[in-house]
């Protein structure tokens, strides 16, 4: 067969791997396809990507250039503000201001200011503070006789005094509010008094070099200070201000104005960086200028810029990629978030998966065909062997009886009435034509439930009334003596009576055909399960079946080979019988065998009555 089979395997082989071959090109186009669009994403999200980080570069850029004379007054002035500004020179911070109280409850500068007061009042004290709080009291005592010029030079006299004689700022801040406090009259106070708080001395009196007034001095010097004395000078600043008509807005905002600390820049800074997500620092000489930046809020106009322009949708946005502590602003990369590009690519994936599935299915197909041709060839030659087989077979079954009829029948014919050896040709006569008999009703038997063309006429069937047709049959188809016993219980089916005794009789022939014992053997039985159907033994003494054929057994024109002398049949008898328990709606298997015989189990599922 496999002779027969090798045109036909090497021309599904060649197709095959021609089909292969075509699929699995087809498939690197899909795949280069879904690269090529994949590649075209990336390419207008990167350009979009490039083109935002080198407008938020530039945007950077004029911020901080257009802040840096703020950082400059911030650094020439406490009042000026320095929040969100940063000013590195040789190393050192300036920007954002890092001065701040000192923890703790005591109040050192506000006792020395209520001691001050105290003693002022007290003529008759000495001490390392008389002669400024002498001079203190001439001046006030000028102003209560309103002498202008006497009170000028007073004033003079003490703030050069003052000067002369410097003081640490603890002791010189609450010194000059004190002498703020009781010097000042409203429109009457006196110009340098009224310097004091806000603009400074001028130089001849130790200003801008020492001081530049309470208020700028104050928050400059604000780290000597506890938070207790800060908050105690702040207020009585704040009052004198006020009453004085001095600003003190900047003042206010400057006190509470949140540092952000000592900001930690790389050594090596050679070009403009950002310090995480929050600040952006570019080196210039021996300084470094920088400012706070919301990136996310810089990022929304460059996004509605691009948006207005058409270069992608309103769901589009600008991000920042995640990157580390410092990002060289040359580095710096944004990310282009759209949903219609992420479907876009999803349905890219999802075409090249239907394409890949289709190719699948294909090859699939393909070897389906290609196994379903083989086992159709397969199958065809096996029929056509089967059917030389059946032929040849059955034209020697038929052959056989055939002969003998007619060379008995002439011997018959001639020696009757001579010989009495030759009286029991009438029964082998009978004999033979009843082997023809059962094997052509086996044959057109088989055909017709074969091609579903019976119809089976059921009735209720006892099936002990089957025994006697049995035993007589047997009686009459075998020189052998058959010992049949039947234990059925009177039990009964809804059956075709002809199908059910075509079935036992094919039983019992192959039970005496495949059989070297004398007497034949032969037992029936049943089992009823009551609600569930019934169960039929069948129990012979024959020689057994191997293990391995009694699934074959029941294969159309399958014959089982044994030992001994050759068994004449045609390879259809028990493939009829599995055909009519399927026609009753049950099965036969073998359900034991061995060298003392083989029992056969009929099952009936229809429940008898």
């Amino acid at each position: 067969m496999l002779r027969r089979l090798l045109p036909t395997l090497v021309a599904l082989g060649c197709g095959l791997l021609a089909l292969g071959w075509g699929l699995v090109s087809l498939q690197r186009i899909f795949s280069r396809e879904r690269d090529e669009a994949h590649a075209q994403l990336r390419s207008r999200r990167d350009a979009l990507a490039h083109a935002g980080a080198e407008a938020l570069r530039q945007e950077l850029t004029r911020k901080l250039d257009a802040d840096i004379p703020a950082i400059h007054a911030a650094m020439g002035d406490p009042l000026e503000p320095g929040e969100g500004f940063y000013f590195n020179f040789r190393g050192a911070q300036f920007l954002p201001r890092l001065t701040i109280p000192r923890p703790g409850g005591a109040t050192p500068a506000r006792d020395l200011h209520a001691r001050l007061g105290v003693r002022l009042k007290d003529s008759a004290a000495a001490g390392a503070w008389e002669p400024r709080l002498a001079r203190l009291r001439a001046v006030e005592a000028a102003l209560a006789t309103g002498d202008g010029a006497s009170v000028t030079s007073r004033v003079e006299e003490l703030l050069r005094h003052h000067a002369a004689h410097r003081l640490p700022p603890e002791e010189e801040l609450p010194f000059l509010l004190l002498v703020v406090e009781r010097l000042q009259r409203g429109a009457d106070t006196p110009p340098l008094v009224h310097a004091l708080l806000r603009e400074g001395l001028p130089e001849d009196f130790g200003g801008f070099a020492r001081a530049s007034g309470l208020q700028r001095d104050l928050l400059r010097e604000r780290s000597r200070f506890t938070q207790a004395d800060f908050h105690f000078l702040h207020a009585r600043v704040i009052q004198v201000s006020a009453a004085l008509g001095e600003p003190t807005a900047d003042l206010l905002a400057r006190a509470s104005e949140a540092g952000a600390g000592m900001l930690v820049i790389p050594e090596d800074l050679l070009e403009p960086t950002l310090l995480g997500q929050f600040w952006y620092v570019v080196p210039r000489g021996e300084a470094v200028y920088g400012i706070a930046v919301d990136l996310e809020a810089m990022l929304q106009p460059i996004t509605r810029d691009m948006q207005a322009r058409g270069l992608f949708d309103a769901t589009g946005r600008l991000r920042l990629n995640a990157a580390g502590a410092f990002q060289p602003l040359s580095t710096l990369t944004l990310a282009v978030d759209m949903p219609e590009w992420a479907r876009q690519e999803a349905d890219i994936e999802a075409r090249h998966g239907l394409k890949t599935l289709l190719v699948a299915v294909c090859g699939a197909l393909a070897v389906a065909i290609v196994a379903l041709a083989v086992v159709s060839q397969q199958r065809k030659y096996r029929f056509l062997e089967l059917k030389s087989d059946f032929v040849a077979t059955v034209s020697h079954e038929l052959r056989t009886p055939l002969a003998s009829i007619r060379l008995l029948g002439e011997t018959l014919e001639r020696k009757l009435a001579q010989a009495p050896e030759v009286r029991d040709y009438p029964a082998r006569i009978v004999q033979a034509a009843d082997g023809l008999h059962f094997l052509v009703e086996n044959i057109l038997s088989f055909n017709r439930i074969d091609k579903g063309r019976w119809t089976p006429r059921t009735s209720r069937v006892r099936l002990d009334e089957l025994v006697p047709l049995l035993r007589d049959e047997l009686e009459t188809a075998t020189a052998v003596p058959v010992h049949l016993t039947a234990d059925l219980e009177g039990a009964e089916l809804e059956a075709d009576p002809g199908l059910l005794r075509l079935l036992f009789s094919n039983l019992g022939r192959n039970a005496c055909a495949y059989n070297r014992s004398n007497p034949v053997e032969i037992a029936i039985s049943a089992q009823v399960i009551p609600g569930y159907g019934c169960t039929v033994l069948f129990r012979d003494n024959g020689i057994g079946l191997p293990e391995s054929e009694w699934e074959n057994a029941f294969q159309d024109f399958y014959r089982v080979t044994s030992a001994g002398p050759e068994v004449h049949g045609s390879g259809l008898g028990l493939a009829l019988c599995r055909r009519i328990m399927k026609l009753h709606r049950g099965d036969i298997q073998v359900a034991s065998s061995g060298p003392d015989g083989t029992t056969f189990a009929l099952i009936f599922n229809e429940p008898p009555r």
